[in-house]
């Protein structure tokens, strides 16, 4: 396996990230890329026939609800409260 990662890939990993990386990083960063490019070279030896991939752990259905208005906007009853309308608005003085 052994993924070797090479000076000019973390360069540009670099760029991408928009990071400035010292030496002592970029090998240490190097070294941690080579090791997870290694776990997942094992994880592609798992014999996964009759495996459905899912997208979540759990089984997630829609969580939302229908929008559906129970209770309305409650315009008419807050116009009841008050002392001129016209045309469903507040009638109010005017003021400059």
């Amino acid at each position: 396996m052994a993924n070797i990662i090479s000076d000019e890939t973390i360069e540009y990993v670099g760029i991408l990230a928009k990071l400035a990386l010292s030496d002592e990083e970029k090998a240490q960063a190097k070294k941690d890329m080579g090791r997870m490019l290694d776990y997942i070279d094992k994880l592609g030896e798992l014999d996964t026939t009759g495996i459905e991939p899912m997208s979540h752990v759990f089984p997630v259905q829609n969580v939302f609800r229908k929008d559906v208005v129970t209770n309305g906007d409650g315009s008419r009853d807050t116009l009841e409260n008050a002392p001129e309308q016209k045309d469903n608005m507040f009638i109010v003085p005017i003021t400059i």
